[in-house]
């Protein structure tokens, strides 16, 4: 990798700042280099900026217990977005959210840069199961498990994917459920609720296949993946 992009890439630093301070010399094992396309080694080469040595990882993967008012997005010219949240450590790997959880939408948000893992995951015709917690005004009932296990027909005449709705609790005419899906149209929760006679008043992301929201997590915080929910995921 040319220096300049390796620094910008592991550091706050654009890719002409990255030039200047490259003209001044960065120290790449125990070797003064002052050319920008200098080819790194970006595993094995010791690379040394402002006395400290830049590490490079080529994919990393947070999860965020997102809080509502906050765009599923990497940027917004108005709205406050997901990647506004993380450290300016954190944004250098230029991770972008996995699929979209509405405006005022809670819960489990992944963010990475790894494009072919998140194509798997968003994908309908990889089958990967989203959990969601759901408060509703209205009565769910026990018919509508049967409907939405079969596939909930939308106000515009798309039917959904075969689904899972477990109801939780009902009472003076409000429900609490966990809705399991596999796709994820616009406002798909939304939409199946409301076809169902109910309006949601509450909407949180629990799981993404076998990623769980992290319990400790208090909204608008985030860590790093474990090897371990990594490497499950993966599969």
């Amino acid at each position: 990798m040319r220096l300049d992009k390796f620094i910008s890439t592991t550091t706050t630093l654009s890719r002409a700042e990255a030039k200047k301070i490259i003209k001044k010399g960065i120290l790449i094992n125990d070797i003064l280099i002052k050319s920008p396309d200098y080819k790194v080694d970006e595993i094995n080469d010791q690379v040394i900026v402002n006395g400290n040595r830049l590490v490079y990882q080529k994919y990393v993967y947070i999860m965020m217990n997102k809080p509502k008012d906050t765009v599923s997005a990497t940027e917004d010219a108005i709205e406050k977005t997901v990647v506004d949240i993380l450290k300016d450590e954190d944004r250098i790997h230029k991770v972008f959210p996995v699929g979209r959880l509405d405006k005022d939408t809670e819960g489990l948000m992944l963010l990475t840069n790894d494009g072919e893992l998140a194509h798997k995951l968003i994908s309908p015709k990889k089958d990967v199961e989203k959990k969601y917690y759901v408060e509703v005004s209205g009565e769910l009932k026990n018919e509508h498990l049967e409907i939405v296990k079969t596939g909930v027909t939308l106000e515009d005449g798309y039917r959904c994917k075969p689904a899972r709705l477990e109801i939780l609790d009902t009472s003076e005419g409000n429900s609490k459920a966990n809705i399991f899906i596999t796709e994820g149209k616009f406002h798909q929760v939304k939409r199946m609720m409301k076809s169902l006679g109910t309006t949601v008043t509450y909407l949180k992301r629990l799981s993404i296949g076998s990623l769980k929201l992290d319990e400790n997590l208090k909204l608008g915080e985030y860590r790093y993946l474990t090897d371990d929910e990594l490497k499950k995921l993966t599969k």
